[in-house]
């Protein structure tokens, strides 16, 4: 049975996303002072003034002034907002426009945006659209990276927009409102995964898809033990209390070295309370450890350690992939088909996982049964982004796309990850998509999960 081609976003639907993405990001800032908007000068940030605008930049120069047919809105935005020419050190030092005018110009693309979708002059119009509007939801997601970083609050206004977002938008990727849950079931133990050959990668009825996840090629697989749930904060902190971070034998070479420059003792965002618990930091506040949730900002090299602890390992991006897609009916070996989503091609609604900020952090790993594989893995998508053993590489096949810069820059020095997080845009997201990061990036909303060795 193969699956149904998805259509086209319509021009309503792809305005829609226009606006419900600009008003995110205005939400994402809207309570920082000025100071706070230029941030302190960090590798792993960027100063917010420079990102809010260069997400404007971006939607100008692939929707509207890719096909020619627009000047610039700003002669100086190529010298101020061009990611790809302008380096990370130096955006503190640019004479970047005042929060007013910045907010303005992010007003007025968005104006000139929907404006052209109305027109439908150019037929891969809906393509940069959805580019656009998909660069504009990864860099929200930043932007929450940056809060905790920098131990901002939560911004308040961020849940109120997803809130009405989920009331009020009928396209769809909507989260659909939250019904009655059923009791969780538990989570705990190892779903196996028969052997066989699995198609990795996305099918071509998907209607956007991003270069790095082209297309679906078989691979061979043999049978394999994956976790149903992601690991917890209680599992990690006993890896941490049994001198976790103190055994060399634990850490591959790489991680060793991280560790020791950097000293690492712990999580990144973990302390010891009076009397000895453990605390983690969530934005600005400290909370007691929250044992049935999925621990948070660990790198690799640390989940890798985790792993050679527990006498586990990480998955493959093909085991994990092929966890949270193959249908249940595939019998003893994996088949041709697969599943757009862990639950099946149904687009994601509250009741399936954790997405778009509603709940402000992540949730228990038992909660949200209805989102369970096929094969009984639970919360693949949403809640925390996992880690994958996978370097992060083309492809058989690559063909880089119209942004060159997305992709190819970073093969062989990521890792793959897979499956979203709980500030993760619905739309954005199926099985096939690939997020990467180098293996040292804590900051990231990131777990994992471990396979049986």
């Amino acid at each position: 049975m193969m699956r149904t081609k998805h259509s086209i976003p319509s021009a309503q639907t792809l305005s829609e996303w226009v606006w419900d993405a600009r008003e995110r990001t205005f939400a994402l800032v809207a309570d920082l002072n000025d100071e706070q908007l230029l941030g302190p000068r960090l590798a792993i940030v960027n100063p917010l003034l420079w990102e809010i605008g260069h997400i404007a930049w971006f939607q100008e120069k692939w929707v509207l002034r890719h096909a020619g047919k627009h000047p610039p809105v700003r002669a100086d935005a190529d010298a101020f907002y061009d990611s790809a020419a302008v380096p990370h050190d130096t955006r503190w030092d640019l004479p970047l426009p005042c929060r007013a005018e910045t907010l303005q110009y992010m007003r007025e693309i968005r104006d000139r945006v929907l404006e052209e979708i109305q027109r439908q002059t150019a037929e891969d119009l809906p393509y940069f659209v959805q580019l656009s509007v998909f660069h504009e939801d990864m860099h929200g997601e930043a932007f929450l990276y940056a809060r905790q970083t920098l131990s901002y609050p939560p911004p308040q206004k961020v849940r109120a927009h997803a809130e009405r977002g989920a009331e009020t938008t009928k396209h769809q990727n909507a989260a659909a409102p939250l019904a009655p849950r059923a009791p969780p079931r538990a989570s705990t133990g190892d779903a196996v995964i028969p052997g066989g050959t699995f198609l990795l990668g996305a099918l071509p009825d998907e209607p956007f898809v991003f270069d790095n996840e082209k297309w679906a090629h078989p691979v061979a697989l043999k049978p394999f033990g994956i976790a149903r749930a992601a690991v917890t904060q209680a599992e990690f902190a006993a890896f941490v209390d049994e001198q976790g971070y103190q055994r060399s034998e634990l850490w591959s070479p790489e991680g060793w070295r991280w560790k020791e420059n950097v000293g690492a003792q712990h999580p990144v965002y973990w302390r010891r309370a009076p009397g000895g618990a453990w605390q983690w930091r969530h934005f600005e506040r400290w909370l007691t450890l929250e044992p049935h949730r999925p621990v948070l900002h660990v790198n690799w090299y640390e989940a890798d350690a985790f792993c050679r602890w527990a006498g586990r390992r990480l998955p493959t991006e093909v085991e994990w992939e092929a966890a949270a897609a193959e249908p249940q009916d595939s019998g003893e070996h994996l088949g041709s088909r697969k599943r757009r989503f862990p639950w099946g091609d149904t687009f994601p609604t509250l009741n399936h996982a954790n997405l778009n900020g509603l709940a402000s952090g992540c949730i228990d790993v038992d909660e949200l049964p209805d989102g369970d594989s096929a094969l009984g893995c639970r919360q693949m998508i949403g809640n925390v982004w996992e880690w994958t053993a996978s370097d992060f590489l083309p492809y058989p096949g690559f063909v880089v796309d119209p942004y060159k810069e997305y992709s190819q820059p970073w093969f062989k020095t990521h890792k793959v990850l897979r499956g979203g997080c709980w500030a993760t845009q619905a739309r954005l997201l199926r099985n096939s998509w690939r997020n990467f990061y180098t293996p040292d990036r804590r900051d990231v909303w990131a777990g994992f999960r471990t396979c049986a060795m």
